[in-house]
């Protein structure tokens, strides 16, 4: 068989996306490819964000490959599948024009995990994957009635069957892009300590989080945390480094502070970017991490008050006080360093403005506080209104346009309204 595993030419324009707007390496796809080939099928992978490729171009490349499925993701990479465009815009316009020559339509992705059922409408799909797809793709092969985490329809019901997927991370091999995907991806995401001078690179060391705060939409993939094995994240990252890239995001979800996969790091010279939280750093982790190689740290502060953070559920063990600390200690070993704020409603303005001075006379970065989005599988969304139906996201989206007038910092324009954003 032949599967197209296909990322459209993202574009934001008018949307409350928060996530980098430059191309990634799709992981996710990247995964699914290995354990396809593994089965005996014929893969291709189209990356219409890297490489620059419009909906009619995808088109040819499909047709071209004459899939028998064709794979649509409706979020830029595993990297920003807690936080995608709630619009399904993009992917809808993609899958109109690749129907009649795709064979049979996949949908992944967090829209497909959290509201399969009208994920599989808006996108006229034949199936949709719910969870982490790249162990299921492999098995649409078979009888459908038998594989668990998919939606479709069937007898002009629309089936659910089972749960969102959780991926054996001791099955996921190293990937390895080759020295061409690689030379195209000149993004480093998250650096700001130089301008590049090589290619940049994600991958994962781990998957999923411990904690559980109110805003993070992981709760149907990315959920359970699980480690790679070293000798598959050593043969990943030098694969990466093999292939020219001198820099490394790790997209784990929280990269926590274990010494082996540090002293791995450091071994390979490599310069890389996490995100995490900064409580979880002793100073002599935090000293490690740097001597790794570690030029930028997003470390998730979210409230500058322990009332504020407990609302948001973070269970922070240390003070306020402490955390400044650590941030400030951090910055005297890595170049770059954030304190990544929500808007909680329990800070004062004042004191807030006050704290991020502080801070930036350190040479940490705190960003303004962001709005909440209440994103379809965050415990948010889940207190606020129950599981998500099938209005989930046009809910979520009318109750932030609605309630807020001030926007993240890099939503130059003003969100439109969801309906006016999707396809009908």
């Amino acid at each position: 068989m032949r599967f197209s595993l296909i990322n459209p030419d993202w574009r934001f324009d008018h949307s409350i996306y928060f996530g980098c707007r430059e191309p990634h390496l799709p992981l996710e796809f990247g995964y699914a490819k290995a354990l396809l080939e593994q089965a005996g099928h014929q893969v291709q992978i189209v990356d219409g964000q890297l490489d620059g490729l419009k909906t009619g171009e995808i088109r040819e490349l499909v047709d071209w490959f004459r899939p028998h499925f064709a794979v649509i993701t409706t979020a830029p990479s595993y990297l920003f599948w807690r936080c995608a465009p709630p619009e399904l815009r993009v992917p809808q316009e993609l899958a109109a024009a690749i129907r009649g020559s795709s064979g049979i339509l996949v949908v992944v992705g967090p829209h497909a995990s959290t509201t399969p059922r009208p994920t599989l409408e808006k996108l006229a799909a034949d199936i949709v994957v719910l969870g982490e797809c790249e162990e299921v793709l492999p098995k649409l092969v078979g009888a459908w009635s038998e594989i668990e985490s998919i939606c479709y329809v069937r007898n002009r019901v629309t089936q659910v069957q089972g749960g969102p997927h959780v991926a054996d991370m001791t099955r996921l091999p190293a990937l390895r892009w080759g020295g061409a995907t690689i030379a195209r991806h000149r993004h480093h995401h998250h650096r700001f300590d130089v301008e590049p001078s090589g290619p940049g690179a994600e991958m994962e060391t781990s998957r999923g989080c411990p904690y559980h705060c109110t805003f993070c939409a992981k709760d149907n993939f990315r959920n359970s945390f699980r480690r790679r094995p070293l000798e598959v994240i050593a043969e990943e990252l030098d694969g990466l480094i093999a292939d020219g890239a001198e820099y490394v995001y790790f997209i784990d979800e929280i990269f926590l502070p274990f010494r082996d996969v540090l002293e791995l790091i450091r071994e390979r010279h490599i310069k890389f970017g996490i995100q995490t939280r900064i409580d979880l750093w002793s100073q002599p982790m935090i000293q490690l991490l740097a001597e790794a190689g570690c030029v930028s740290i997003e470390a998730g502060v979210e409230s500058i008050t322990e009332s504020g953070r407990e609302i948001l559920d973070k269970k922070c063990k240390i003070s306020t006080d402490e955390i400044t600390r650590r941030l400030i200690y951090a910055k005297d070993r890595v170049p770059f360093v954030q304190a990544n704020l929500l808007d909680s409603e329990a800070d004062d303005p004042a004191e807030v403005e006050q704290w991020r001075a502080l801070l930036q006379r350190h040479g940490v970065w705190a960003n303004e506080p962001v709005p909440l989005f209440p994103y379809p599988g965050s415990p948010d969304y889940t207190r606020r209104w129950g599981q998500p139906d099938d209005r989930a996201w046009e809910r979520a989206h009318e109750f932030y346009l609605d309630r807020f007038v001030r926007f993240s910092d890099i939503q130059e324009q003003r969100p439109a309204p969801l309906v006016e954003l999707e396809l009908h």
